[in-house]
């Protein structure tokens, strides 16, 4: 299957999806564009940036075909590159008039579709009946920033289809971004979820002035809580030091650009959670992710700590000083 010279379409408007479409529109020449929002559309052909996003990144938008209409976009592409962020896929999937069986769908989405507490590529399958051999994920520790800076990245591409993983693959091989591919596509969602949560507990603990020392404790103790969970979910062999696993959830508690880090910071030094939310200028995806891991880990009873903990100071107003300090009697 070679997917270079098939109809590529980005879905999303976001700083993830303008990194994507850069990348992809360099490697099969023209694109086809879904935006919500015919006013970010203009500005972006008027200026050739994204108006919102990324703004350093200029685009040759005589090869790209924007649109804010969903099904224009579903019929006029063989692949769909999902860059939505989770709280929002199923609100724009809900437009759709056209099947997507017989698409190829990779999911850049590092979240889980609310209410269903799913992760992205099941509820495709169940809700779409898309074969689980068209479904792709992209993995790994990959911030947007530094990909459109053209800094070395790594992603990991997960499809059950080697073959198909392979081939997905191709589409965002780069000088400066390195691909892999895995078949532990339950793993590898579950783990791009729940890295978040882990920043946000990052972010908490940073902004409650706790050091480096603890967040060592607090990240080692969360690779353990990811491997715990996806063996209890899928038990499959996999090596969870990889980067796809422990270094996602490295640059994703650790990094400047970590969005999520950022919420968890504003939390610990003060803020409430509704204010830490109009602040942010994007959307932590762990915020969404904790309540979906939480109410799914219900079924599977593994000993989350951490999760446990930012799930009670987002969801049910437990101070952050006090559940940290109980948290630290906990971690090893």
């Amino acid at each position: 299957m070679n997917l270079l010279d098939k109809k590529v379409a980005i879905l999303g408007g976001g700083s993830w999806a303008t990194a994507l479409a850069k990348i992809v529109q360099t490697n099969v020449g023209s694109i086809n564009w879904y935006m919500r929002k015919q006013e970010q559309i203009d500005e972006f052909l008027r200026t050739g940036k994204n108006p919102e996003y990324l703004r350093s990144l200029a685009f040759d938008t005589s090869t790209i075909h924007f649109t804010t209409d969903i099904n224009e976009v579903v019929g006029n592409s063989d692949v769909l590159i999902l860059a939505i962020p989770s709280p929002f896929i199923k609100m724009h999937l809900k437009k759709l008039r056209r099947s997507i069986r017989r698409k190829i769908i990779i999911s850049a989405i590092k979240g889980m579709v609310p209410d269903e507490n799913m992760v992205v590529t099941d509820y495709l399958h169940i809700r779409y009946e898309v074969p689980n051999e068209n479904l792709g994920m992209i993995a790994g520790p990959c911030h947007a920033e530094e990909v459109a800076t053209e800094r070395l990245s790594y992603l990991t591409i997960g499809c059950c289809n080697r073959e198909n993983a392979c081939a997905m693959a191709q589409l965002f091989e780069m000088p400066f971004v390195r691909t892999n591919t895995s078949d532990d596509v339950w793993g590898l969602e579950y783990s791009s979820v729940m890295k978040n949560i882990y920043a946000i507990a990052s972010g908490i603990c940073y902004g409650l002035k706790y050091g480096d020392n603890f967040q060592a404790v607090l990240t080692s103790n969360a690779i353990q809580e990811i491997n715990r969970f996806a063996n209890a979910t899928n038990p499959l062999r996999r090596d969870i030091d990889s980067s796809a696993y422990l270094g996602d959830l490295l640059v994703t508690a650790y990094s400047q650009f970590s969005r999520n880090r950022q919420f968890g910071n504003m939390i610990g030094r003060g803020y409430s959670v509704r204010t830490a939310q109009l602040e942010m200028e994007m959307i932590a995806e762990g915020f969404y992710g904790t309540k979906c891991i939480h109410d799914f880990n219900e079924r599977f009873h593994v000993d989350l700590p951490i999760v446990e903990a930012v799930y009670n100071i987002l969801y049910n107003q437990a101070s952050p000083m006090l559940e940290i300090k109980e948290l630290t009697k906990k971690l090893k």
